[in-house]
């Protein structure tokens, strides 16, 4: 005979032997002469008293739930081991994951480069014992306290798909430039100017060709860009430390600031009219790009003087964004060097 708890709970087979009764207020099993049963409709069966606590209970316990994490090392950036809280995700601001909290970074390059960086202000690092030794070799002395990890260590902490090459460190954030400090030590290099592209991948390959190709920095809107932090960090494989990145609340009031100081501003579109290849390189020019999927704006669009396209065949005529970047950024340096 099965018996019931309550609605939507568990329930528990039992077998009785004998006349009993339950109590439906109490929710109890008892021994006792029930009317049913003396009519010979229930018979033959042993009672189990089940307490009205029993009954009630509210849920199954799920102890996975409440299990704290075993590993001593914070997932937090700038954590103390021991500290379990998650990682908040999906800040709002791109200069870190936080509003001015630490950020973390992984990956030998980045690493490495921060490690290398005076202006980068490193918190902790958590190496294994192959990393540190790279480290050291390349770097030298390590001027903090090194907490030696296992890979596993790693996974858990930054996650099983992250390629972190053994290192991780916690940072403080860069010092933010101004982008007109920026305009001002172009030099006849081009600025690069990022009209919401979101992905993070491809704003690290950006700085990565920027540095490559030498462009004088980076302008990104204040909203609607990825955070500076190690998945970025990570794909500008050290580059962040290299290229100064400039935050701007209003992208098309900082284009019309920049025209008024001498420089042509660029829209890289394939609609547009002339290509890369016969832009005049020469003078102080910002290159703007727009989003993967998006493009420019239509605003960005307007401020711009002009627009430019990359010479394609024919066959597929799109690019990725930074791509794009890597291409338009080494033609105006065969321009520069001519």
């Amino acid at each position: 005979m099965k018996v019931p708890c309550q609605p939507g709970r568990a329930s528990a087979r039992v077998i009785f032997t004998g006349a009993f009764h339950v109590n439906r207020k109490s929710g109890n099993v008892r021994f006792g002469p029930h009317p049913v049963a003396e009519q010979g409709i229930l018979s033959g069966l042993i009672a189990i008293n089940f307490s009205r606590q029993a009954l009630q209970k509210p849920r199954f316990n799920k102890p996975w739930r409440d299990k704290k994490r075993s590993s001593d090392f914070s997932s937090r950036p700038g954590g103390r081991p021991g500290n379990d809280r998650r990682n908040d995700r999906g800040p709002t601001r791109g200069h870190s994951e936080s509003e001015d909290g630490p950020i973390r970074l992984f990956g030998l390059h980045a690493v490495e480069a921060a490690l290398k960086n005076p202006a980068r202000k490193v918190l902790r690092a958590l190496l294994t014992e192959n990393a540190e030794r790279r480290l050291l070799e390349a770097v030298g002395t390590i001027k903090l306290p090194i907490e030696r990890v296992s890979p596993r260590d790693l996974d858990k902490l930054l996650g099983a798909d992250t390629v972190h090459q053994g290192a991780a460190i916690d940072v403080e954030p860069l010092p933010e430039p101004d982008w007109h400090d920026l305009a001002e030590a172009a030099g006849g290099r081009p600025l690069i100017v990022l009209d919401q592209v979101t992905d993070p991948h491809n704003v690290g390959a950006i700085l990565r060709s920027s540095a490559v190709f030498g462009a004088s920095g980076l302008v990104m809107t204040r909203r609607h860009s990825p955070p500076l932090n190690g998945v970025l960090a990570k794909s500008a494989s050290g580059a962040l430390e290299l290229v100064p990145v400039a935050l701007v609340a209003n992208l098309s009031q900082a284009l019309a600031e920049l025209k008024e100081a001498g420089f042509a501003v660029i829209g890289l579109d394939s609609g547009g009219e002339q290509s890369i290849e016969t832009l005049d390189w020469s003078q102080p020019t910002a290159l703007v790009m727009g989003s993967e999927g998006k493009g420019l704006r239509e605003l960005t669009r307007k401020t711009c003087d002009s627009l430019a396209h990359i010479t394609t065949d024919d066959t597929l005529a799109s690019l990725n964004v930074s791509n794009a970047a890597a291409i338009a950024l080494h033609t105006a340096l065969l321009a520069r060097k001519k």
